[in-house]
């Protein structure tokens, strides 16, 4: 059985009369994907934040790698990494110079190696000394995401990783996710693109109303979806037609 290297119980946030999170209780296995779903306003972006110590809830507990959250945030900070909406990058250095600046300030010797190592792994070698200005947006999210894994962090955070991209730029983003949950790395993913959660989570969770209102593999939401229409052909239903069915359900009662 695997370590649970994620567990919330009860964990509110609210912002003056605004209560975003309403009692979340989940855990994340360690290794793998795992995706949470919700739209605008859902609380994702908040419970990220939580997550990686940049909140602190209101009420409840949340323990990233064993380590509570209010009690020891600097030792959480040492194995997480948070990739946000938007690339955060310097477009004067090129993607060299971003990636050393990084291991600099984690405080890690031989920066210029620690560069070459992720350059490498990420295919960039022919872009890596140009100034990351002139970069697609696929590649400054592939840069961005190299820039995440300096220091082997076991967990990364990848708040709608692909915003922004183009169906291209998309399909190298779910590359690299893939490929860091083949490597042992737990990857926490939010997104609005229930095809991204189909393609690459192990597990999904729905944000809704403030709180987790399914949680499961996508085969187990398949099951919560009435059976199949039978025609000529069984018609399976989407992650998006489940997401759709279980947020009406909810908001019915």
């Amino acid at each position: 059985m695997k370590n649970k290297i994620i567990e919330i119980k009860g964990a509110t946030k609210a912002y003056k009369d605004l209560k975003v999170l309403k009692g979340v209780s989940f855990d994340v296995e360690e290794g793998g994907v795992f995706a949470l779903l919700g739209s605008n306003g859902a609380g994702k972006t908040t419970l990220i934040n939580i997550m990686t110590t940049l909140l602190t809830p209101d009420e409840g507990s949340v323990k990233i790698n064993g380590f509570d959250i209010e009690k020891n945030p600097e030792a959480i900070r040492e194995v997480i990494s948070l990739t946000g909406q938007f690339a955060a990058i310097d477009g004067i250095l090129t993607g060299r110079e971003n990636i050393q600046m990084i291991a600099k300030l984690r405080h890690l010797k031989q920066s210029g190696q620690v560069a070459e190592a992720l350059i490498r792994r990420f295919e960039m070698t022919e872009a890596a000394d140009r100034r990351v200005g002139t970069y697609s947006g696929g590649m400054k999210r592939r840069i961005d995401i190299a820039m995440s894994l300096v220091g082997n962090p076991k967990i990364i955070f990848l708040d709608e990783p692909t915003t922004g991209l183009d169906p291209e730029g998309r399909l190298e983003v779910w590359k690299i996710i893939k490929e860091l949950s083949a490597t042992g790395t737990t990857v926490f993913l939010t997104t609005q693109h229930l095809e991204e959660a189909e393609q690459l989570a192990d597990k999904i969770g729905i944000l809704h109303g403030g709180k987790i209102i399914a949680l499961d593999t996508l085969e187990g939401l398949k099951k919560l979806f009435p059976p199949a229409k039978v025609e000529y052909v069984e018609k399976q239903p989407t992650l998006e037609e489940i997401f759709l069915a279980i947020t009406r359900k909810k908001e019915e009662k």
